[in-house]
Order: C-alpha cells, then structure tokens, then sequence
C-alpha cells in the first residue's frame, strides 16, 4: 500500500530543527527519524536518546532507531548513524501523520498515550523554530554610517 500520509519537505526540516533544538538544550545526542508505516498509510517521526553500555534497563521506553535505509533528521547531535545499524534508545516522544478532519499531527509521549492532536505542527514541539524577518537595515540613520558628506 502506498504512503498516503507522508512528510514534506518542509514538515521534515522543521522536524530535525527541531532535533538539532533538543540536542543542545538537553545536552545530549538526539535521533530524530521518519518511519514508514506501509501497511498503515502513514509515516511518523520518532525523536530519542541513544542508550549506552553502561545504561541501566530501568523503566525507559525503548525503541530501535537507525537500521537500513534510515531517514535521519537534523544532525543527530553528531552520530554517525550511516552504518545501517540499529541504536538502541530511550523514546522521547513522535509526531504521526493523521488522516482525521482537522488533525494532521497526532502527538505520542514515550507510553504511547495521544497527548495532542492539532493541524500545526508548531504546536507540538516544544520551541517556536519559526524563520523570523530580518529588521531592515537602518545604517544610514545612524550616525557615523552611511555616506559621506560633500565638500
């Protein structure tokens, strides 16, 4: 079955903008991949903590990220991930791509609980990575710049 639910372009800088937000703020190295649901019609970006060695089991929700064929976003705070190996992680949160009327975005915590459902994507991620405008450049109003006066 095709994908009849799929990321765009723009919908997938914003998604590993918003990995590469989350990888400075924590600290740490966070994966954020698009996985296809075939059988389902629909894709969905997981964003996760890669889990070393010496991580304890403990009560984190695990998932498996990487593997062949991939589709990364943002930088993954550094890893090198294009070994076709799948990384072992603690699961942070997804977006999936949602066919209902009025809701293209459906927010899952780490148990897999819905936690939100919106048109926006905006509205799911915990930082506004909207480009803002540049302020025009008001060089020759100040003093000392602009041209020079003539004799």
């Amino acid at each position: 079955m095709p994908l009849s639910l799929a990321f765009t372009p723009a919908e997938a800088d914003l998604l590993g903008r918003t990995a590469d937000a989350l990888c400075a703020w924590l600290g740490k190295p966070v994966i954020a991949e698009i996985v296809s649901e075939p059988e389902e019609g629909y894709e969905w970006a997981l964003f996760a903590l890669p889990l070393g060695p010496k991580d304890e089991d403990g009560d984190r929700p695990r998932v498996q990220a990487g593997g062949p064929g991939a589709r990364f976003l943002g930088n993954c705070g550094g890893l090198d991930l294009g070994d076709g190996q799948a990384v072992d992680c603690e699961l942070l949160w997804a977006v999936q791509l949602s066919d209902l009327e009025g809701v293209r975005y459906i927010k899952v915590d780490a148990q897999g609980e819905e936690v939100a459902w919106t048109d926006t994507l905006t509205d799911l991620l915990p930082f506004d990575l909207q480009e803002t405008e540049t302020p025009p450049d008001d060089e020759e109003d100040e003093p000392g710049h602009g041209s020079v006066p003539a004799d």
